[in-house]
This record gives structure tokens, sequence and C-alpha cells, in this order.
């Protein structure tokens, strides 16, 4: 693909990058900036760990929490090298983009931005923890499966609204993070039924 068509398509990120920012009052501003917020999340974590304890026991508890921490480590990695390799500076850092009126709502962040790191963990974790939930088969986790990927979704659209991310850098954070959310939670699901 030549380099007209990637042309193309950043002037399109950028566009609607530009639109989904420009939606904003005090009360929504509020909120995307509470769920951008890493360390707000961490009871949330611990939480979720204590019940993996509570329904699979410790055993596949353990297996089921360094899945999650093997998607994570993956996302974070995988994302800094693709943010290194890349170099495509965010919004926060792009002069058109200031120029255009993208709202900044925290820090500038490191220089580059593709793909999202946020989004690809928050969906990794999404998908990792809800299918070890369901080894469990005492219980049907649908509740759980809702507040985890509306969760996801939320942090992941806030990078756009604080200015730190393109659609495109989100877009493809969550399709990494749901592809290593698989792997790992597949390779926890196996790892389990070989220990029966």
């Amino acid at each position: 693909m030549n380099l007209l068509f990637w042309q193309e398509i950043h002037e399109w990120d950028q566009q609607a990058t530009l639109l989904i920012n420009s939606f904003h009052c005090g009360f929504t501003d509020a909120v995307m900036v509470f769920f951008s917020k890493i360390p707000v999340w961490i009871p949330m974590y611990a939480a979720v760990a204590v019940f993996l304890f509570f329904r699979l026991g410790w055993k596949k508890a353990l297996i089921a929490i360094a899945s999650i921490a093997l998607t994570f480590l993956l996302c974070d990695q995988v994302a800094n090298l693709f943010k290194d390799g890349i170099a495509r500076l965010r919004p926060s850092h792009d002069e058109f983009m200031i120029a255009s009126g993208v709202r900044v709502l925290e820090g500038k962040g490191g220089l580059y931005g593709f793909f999202s790191g946020h989004a690809s963990n928050s969906f990794g974790f999404a998908v990792s923890s809800s299918m070890a939930f369901r080894n469990d088969k005492r219980l049907k986790y649908r509740g759980y499966t809702a507040w985890i990927f509306f969760w996801a979704v939320m942090v992941s659209i806030s990078r756009i609204f604080v200015g730190k991310h393109y659609l495109g850098d989100v877009t493809v954070g969550i399709i990494m993070g749901t592809l290593f959310g698989l792997a790992c939670g597949f390779a926890a699901r196996w790892i389990m039924k070989k220990m029966k």
C-alpha cells in the first residue's frame, strides 16, 4: 500500500478523533479522567483475584492469575515496541491536532501513542479474566462479563476523550488485547484440563 493511502487513513483518524474528543461537559470530562487513571482500578484487580481463589480453588486460581498477568505483560510490552517502532505522535503532541482544538485533560504523556496500551491492557484483562471465571461450571458469570467489558470500553474511549490517543490507536489496542487475552485464556484452560 502506498504512502498516500496511509496519509488518507491518518487524516480520517484525525477527524474522527477530533469529533469524539469534542463531546464533553464537566460531568463527562470527570468520568473519562476517572476511567483513564490506572491506580483507581487496582482494588478491582485485587477483588477479581480474591474471587478467583474463592471460586476456582488455589491451584486453578494461580493458573488463571498467571494467564491474566501474562496477558498484561504481552499487551504492555508489545504496545511499547509498536510505539517506539512506528513513532506516531499522540494527538497531545501533534501540532495539527492542537491547532484543531483537541482537548488534553491529563498530562501529554510520551511522544508516541500507536497503539494504546490502556486499550490493549483493559481488553486483555476483560477477555482473560472472563474466560477464567468460565472455568467454574457452577455459576454463570454474565454479570461479571457485562461489567468487565463495559469497563474495558470506557477505559478505551476515555483515552480519546483525554486527548492521549487517536481512534485508530484505541481500535488496534482493542484488537491486540483481545487476541492476547484469548491466547492466554485458552492456554490457562488447557493447563487446567491437564491438571484433572
